[in-house]
């Protein structure tokens, strides 16, 4: 029954998250209810992304060399830190006001085209690791491959891209 509803599962999946992040960004009042200094969640998140960026790139290179259980396992692993990463990434919405990337900043126009990149991609790799995930969960390994050679460059992007916005965003917090 789940593998007839997945795709509709992954489909209101894909529309609601990326709506509640935008609804939390523009709260007009915020509720730090973990009582989280504002600098706490953010390194949380790069160490995160960083851990993905590393299980990813095991994964590529079990597959590649044949080992499947241990590809299973990485990106299982990288799946579930993910998600980890998502709720706390709304957490930290729901804490903290935005901090702002000072407008005489050097290094602003690299930091402005790393973030509306990994934004805009952070939109798009919800779905495609949800349909990766769901694909190899139903032993569709066909469609799996295929949907994973777009799949893994664009999740490596996103959680490297995530380190590289905290190292930016770092002295400010």
């Amino acid at each position: 029954m789940l593998e007839k509803r997945g795709p509709a599962i992954i489909l209101a999946i894909s529309i609601v998250v990326p709506i509640v992040v935008l609804i939390l960004m523009y709260l007009p009042e915020r509720y730090n209810f973990l009582n989280l200094d504002a600098g706490t969640l953010p390194l949380f998140h790069a160490v995160l992304n960083g851990a993905t960026a590393l299980l990813l790139l095991a994964g590529i290179t079990f597959i590649k060399s044949g080992k499947k259980e241990k590809h299973r396992a990485v990106m299982t692993s990288a799946f579930v830190i993910s998600a980890v990463f998502l709720v706390s990434y709304v957490i930290s919405k729901i804490s903290n006001d935005p901090t702002p990337y000072p407008e005489d900043a050097p290094l602003r126009g690299l930091y402005l085209f790393i973030l509306i990149s990994h934004i805009v991609l952070s939109g798009i790799i919800l779905p495609l690791v949800l349909y990766t995930m769901y694909f190899a969960w139903n032993k569709k390994f066909a469609k799996h491959r295929k949907i994973a050679r777009w799949t893994f460059p664009i999740w490596l992007y996103v959680a490297v891209t995530g380190v590289a916005v905290y190292l930016f965003m770092q002295p400010y917090y």
